[in-house]
C-alpha cells in the first residue's frame, strides 16, 4: 500500500511516516499543498493523509483541486482544528475521515486501515495462488502451511505480487507502489528484493511461484 502525507510539520511527518514504513506502507512526504497536488496527480496512492494548516494552501481547498481532478482516492484530514465546523468543511470538500491533533498513532493507523476495507470491499484478508496464502490482518505468510517470516520490504513486495496473481508487473510498477517517489527503478534494488523472496517462497517446492519475465517484469502464478 502506498501512501502520501501533505503535512508542513517536520516532527509529525517523520512521526508518520516512520511509523507507516514500520507497517509496511511506502510513504510519499509533501511538506506544501502544491507539491502534494502534484504527487497527487502523479502518483498512484492508496491513502493521502491531508494537513489543514499548510504554507501555501489550506488543506480544505486542496482536497477539493483533488476531487475536481476525479481522483477519489481517500483522504484523512489530521489538523489541530476540532471544531465542529472544521470537520463538517473538511467533509464537504471531499475528504472521507477526520483526525484531531495530537492522536495516537495506533487510531491513525486503524482509520487508514478502516478506509482501505471501504475503499476495497471486494479484497479479501487473505491473498493466494496455489499453496501459498497471504494474511492482510496478521500479517502471517504460509506456503504449504509452513509460515514463512519475510523482512517488511519482502511482504510488501509479496503482497502487491499476490495482489496481481498471474498478471505482469512491471519494474516501475512495483517501485511506485512498494518503494517510494524518490526511488530510482533503473536500480537492481528490485532484483536483489526479488531474489530473497525467490530464496524464501520457492527455495525446496517443485513447482515456482515467482517468475521473471524478460523485457517486461515479474509474475507470481501457480504453473511455469
Amino acid at each position: 500500500m502506498r501512501v502520501l502525507v501533505i503535512e508542513d510539520e517536520k516532527k509529525i511527518a517523520s512521526f508518520i511516516e516512520r511509523g507507516l514504513k514500520e507497517q509496511k506502507f511506502a510513504v510519499d512526504v509533501a511538506a506544501e499543498g502544491e507539491q502534494g497536488l502534484y504527487l497527487a496527480e502523479i502518483n498512484p496512492y492508496d491513502v493521502i493523509l491531508l494537513d489543514v494548516m499548510l504554507p501555501d494552501k489550506d488543506g480544505f481547498t486542496i482536497c477539493k483541486e483533488i476531487r475536481k481532478k476525479m481522483n477519489n482516492t481517500p483522504i484523512l484530514i489530521l489538523t489541530a482544528r476540532d471544531a465542529v465546523q472544521d470537520r463538517v468543511n473538511g467533509l464537504n470538500a471531499g475528504a472521507d475521515d477526520y483526525l484531531s491533533k495530537p492522536f495516537a498513532f495506533a487510531e491513525l493507523l486503524a482509520r487508514i486501515r478502516a478506509l482501505l476495507r471501504r475503499e476495497s470491499k471486494h479484497k479479501l484478508d487473505v491473498l493466494k495462488e496455489g499453496d501459498l496464502e497471504l494474511n492482510l490482518q496478521t500479517r502471517e505468510v504460509r506456503r504449504a502451511n509452513k509460515i514463512i517470516k519475510l523482512t517488511n520490504k519482502e511482504f510488501a513486495l509479496l503482497e502487491y505480487l499476490l495482489s496481481h496473481a498471474k498478471e505482469v508487473v512491471t519494474r516501475t510498477m512495483i517501485s511506485e507502489h512498494v518503494w517510494n517517489e524518490h526511488f530510482d527503478s533503473f536500480t537492481n534494488v528490485i532484483d536483489v528484493h526479488i531474489r530473497y523472496l525467490r530464496a524464501k517462497i520457492d527455495k525446496g517446492f517443485q513447482r515456482k511461484l515467482i517468475h521473471t519475465i524478460r523485457g517486461s517484469g515479474y509474475i507470481l502464478k501457480d504453473s511455469d
